[in-house]
């Protein structure tokens, strides 16, 4: 089966209750977002899934030239940030698209649904 990467993003500027408005929503956010979690598993299609420190705590490597270059900070200056995601293993991308708006209620925030490469669209790209 193909697997998605689910990406949660929200505001890079974060309030005390992350980009919650209160601790109330951000409470439930996280309980809506564990039973959705534990939803994946029962059904089988979770492969793994975490939460992201803020984008500010990032370095950023360079390793293309005869030395790494190290930077403090994300690779992308942006409003928003990667805040979290999910891998699952499931058999289409119709069914990827409904978790994902599952995923985006329970959490309360914006998710990107991407395909990872298969061995059949690694080998179209030698192809090409």
């Amino acid at each position: 089966m193909p697997r998605y990467l689910l990406s949660v993003f929200g505001e890079a500027e974060q309030t005390e209750f992350g980009g919650y408005s209160s601790h109330e929503e951000m409470v439930q956010a996280f309980a809506d977002t564990g039973a959705f979690n534990d939803r994946l598993e029962r059904e089988g299609a979770l492969v793994f899934v975490d939460g992201l420190q803020p984008a500010i705590t990032a370095t950023t490597v360079d390793g293309q030239g005869e030395r790494p270059l190290i930077l403090d900070g994300p690779y992308l200056e942006t409003k928003e940030h990667l805040g979290g995601f999910w891998v699952i293993d499931v058999a289409d991308l119709d069914i990827a698209l409904g978790l994902a708006g599952d995923a985006s209620r329970a959490c309360r925030g914006r998710v990107e649904v991407r395909p990872f490469h298969t061995q059949d669209t690694v080998s179209d790209l030698h192809r090409s």
